[in-house]
């Protein structure tokens, strides 16, 4: 650097440099002398690359300068660059050789004055208001007493001590801090995630699900406090489903979180005391309520007995009611008993009348076994005059009559031998028609012309049925050729090929008449 300065001090006759070489020193002048800047400027002919670079104009009453933010850096702004917004760029200078430009290499990028900073609160204000992520509809009350307790803060800051403390001074409740920035480049980032990353914690995992948020920050200025302001953070808010509670700021401070969470606090230690309720004063509370359940209870008690004494001198008294009952009770009782023993003697003087005009049965069986035997032997002797007239032999007649009961006995095992050969010739015609069947079976499908389809041939189907000549087609006519593995439509060609003409058959030698072999020569 110093040898290409002392050249263009040199007077005389100097060494000719190329463009490149000029730019180089140019651009190295400016970057070692406007190393690190801060410029203060209104933006104006901003636009976005689709590279993702940012390019804009930086500009007062009198003077422009280009500025340029590479797209690495392009996320990590934290606002978005708009035409006519006052901002404070912090960069370096250096120079763009293809044009001869001298430019701002942007690295990052705030508002300038806290008229700028309003006027763009405002504008978000009322943006976020439209979507409805103010309205109060959205908004639900914060548990009477959660289990666990949700802060989103700075680990180091007072406000984290003063939120501790109260609490413990109120209810002692269970307390999971999530450390954030609470100002600076990345903070909105952090607040956000960690309102997410709550709301992601599942019930009953490992790390308990908090029952209450708070995002909470102490007092500063209006560039201090900006992070709860950033969209990223009031869309997070507003789509909590854990109730949130906002304490940033003092109690004059305003910021865009404050309305998108469910409840405002003024300070973090006021949000500490929305969050719980005295302890003491609850303990108070159930003590008084007990002690007027008791009061009420006994007086209750006293003015029912009271008006149960005053029943009971109308009543009479219980015991003589029972003695009374119970006197009725045996009386009824003697005579339900003696009204059974009446019932069964006389139902025993019926049944024993009737008996004494009954038959005996052993007598009656007696009298009919006498009387079937002679009508038995009566009809056997008029059997025996109606046969011997007829001249009919009865000569051994009786050896072939059996008993009634051995003929039935017969019968049944004459008609067990019955069944049994029909059921064994079912069988076997059974066998011999299943064998027969598969014979034909097989017989019909060697037959079967599939078989022929198989080794490459085909079935030609019209609308009238099957074809069997070529004559019975017409040309355009539209047919169906059957294949041994399905169907296809085809055609009828005019211009087909002619088959081919038939062989002649062979002459057969003629015989001679004596029926011989003619020869051959």
């Amino acid at each position: 650097m110093g040898s290409q300065a002392s050249v263009f001090d040199t007077p005389g006759n100097l060494p000719a440099i190329s463009v490149s070489e000029l730019s180089q020193a140019i651009r190295g002048t400016l970057e070692s002398r406007f190393e690190h800047i801060r410029v203060r400027g209104e933006i104006s002919g901003f636009k976005r690359a689709a590279s993702g670079h940012l390019y804009m104009s930086l500009k007062d009453t009198d003077a422009v300068i280009d500025a340029v933010c590479w797209r690495g850096v392009a996320g990590r702004l934290g606002l978005k660059p708009e035409d006519g917004m006052e901002v404070i760029a912090t960069g370096r200078v250096t120079t763009y050789a293809g044009r001869s430009k001298y430019q701002v290499v942007i690295e990052a990028l705030e508002l300038a004055g806290e008229g700028a900073l309003l006027k763009l609160l405002e504008e978000r204000k009322r943006k976020l208001a439209a979507e409805g992520l103010f309205d109060a509809e959205r908004k639900r009350p914060p548990p009477y007493l959660p289990e666990v307790i949700g802060i989103v803060t700075s680990p180091t800051g007072a406000v984290i001590r003063d939120i501790l403390h109260r609490l413990a001074e109120r209810f002692p409740r269970r307390v999971l801090l999530w450390p954030v920035l609470v100002q600076g480049e990345g903070a909105a980032a952090q607040v956000a995630n960690a309102i997410a990353g709550f709301n992601t914690l599942p019930a009953g995992g490992a790390v308990p699900r908090p029952d209450l948020l708070i995002v909470a920050r102490g007092g500063g200025s209006l560039e201090d406090l900006w992070s709860f302001n950033e969209e990223i953070v009031v869309r997070a808010a507003a789509a909590s489903e854990i109730p949130l509670i906002s304490a940033v700021g003092h109690e004059t401070d305003t910021t865009l979180i404050d309305y998108a969470a469910d409840r405002r606090a003024p300070t973090p230690t006021a949000a500490a005391e929305i969050a719980v309720p005295v302890r003491l004063e609850l303990l108070q509370q159930v003590m008084e309520l007990e002690r007027r359940s008791l009061t009420a209870g006994q007086r209750l008690l006293s003015e029912r007995r009271t008006a149960l004494e005053g029943l009971a001198r109308g009543l009479p008294e219980p015991r003589a009611l029972l003695a009374e009952r119970a006197q009725r009770l045996d009386d009824r009782w003697e005579r339900a008993e003696l009204a059974a023993r009446r019932l069964l003697d006389r139902q025993a003087a019926e049944v024993a009348q009737l008996g004494a005009r009954l038959p005996r049965p052993d007598v009656s069986l007696r009298q009919a076994e006498r009387e079937l035997a002679e009508l038995t032997g009566r009809l056997g002797k008029a059997v025996q005059r109606g046969l011997s007239a007829a001249g009919v032999d009865l000569t051994g007649a009786a050896e072939r009559l059996r008993p009634p009961r051995r003929q039935v006995e017969d019968g049944q095992r004459g008609l067990s031998d019955w069944a049994s050969r029909l059921r064994q010739g079912a069988e076997q015609r059974h066998s011999a028609a299943s064998q027969q069947l598969e014979t034909l079976s097989r017989v019909l499908d060697s037959v079967s012309y599939r078989k022929v389809l198989a080794r490459g041939y085909a079935v030609v189907h019209s609308a009238e049925g099957l074809v069997t000549a070529a004559s019975g087609l017409a040309a355009g006519q539209a047919v169906a050729l059957e294949f041994a593995d399905g169907r296809v439509g085809a055609t009828i060609s005019a211009d087909a090929p002619a088959a081919p003409a038939p062989a002649k058959p062979r002459k057969r030698a003629k015989k001679n008449e004596d029926g011989s072999q003619g020869s051959l020569l």
